[in-house]
């Protein structure tokens, strides 16, 4: 018990000294490139991550790129402009059916549903969705599936 317990630490040991060093050298970086459709309030989360610098305590430099157009996601992914491409799966879907032998496979939901925000200029108490009725309200953008 007592030699598990010193490996345990020993372990630990490395393991600090391990991050400690990649932390103070940016050098040792590695670089993940990454596309991103549009910004979205839903990838709050990944933002801080990136700002707080938890990927790179892990090795990871992360470099955001907003392109706009899930088929220009799916074009930086397949050209190895991007490491890693965030878009709805219709993007591999255009891809697989336009007959691309090297297609992109969808392989993780970042958001777990289709989200949508109601904003107002003017503060509304006790809101309902009846307030909506006679009001022209924006929704969605160009070329998505909302």
């Amino acid at each position: 018990m007592i030699i598990f317990l010193i490996i345990l630490l020993a372990a630990f040991i490395v393991f600090l000294t391990y991050n400690k060093i990649n932390k103070s050298n940016d050098e040792n970086l590695k670089t993940i490139k990454v596309a991103e459709v549009t910004h979205s309030t839903f990838y709050a989360p990944w933002y801080v991550a990136i700002e707080k610098g938890y990927f790179k305590e892990v090795g990871l430099d992360v470099e955001l790129i907003l392109t706009s157009g899930a088929d220009n996601v799916a074009a930086a992914v397949l050209s190895n402009d991007v490491n890693i491409g965030f878009a709805g799966p219709e993007s591999a879907i255009y891809v697989y059916n336009g007959g691309e032998k090297d297609y992109i496979q969808a392989f993780a939901g970042l958001t777990k549903r289709d989200g949508q925000f109601i904003v107002s200029r003017k503060k509304i108490k006790d809101f309902e969705m009846t307030d909506l009725e006679n009001k022209e309200v924006l929704v969605g953008r160009t070329g998505s599936l909302n």
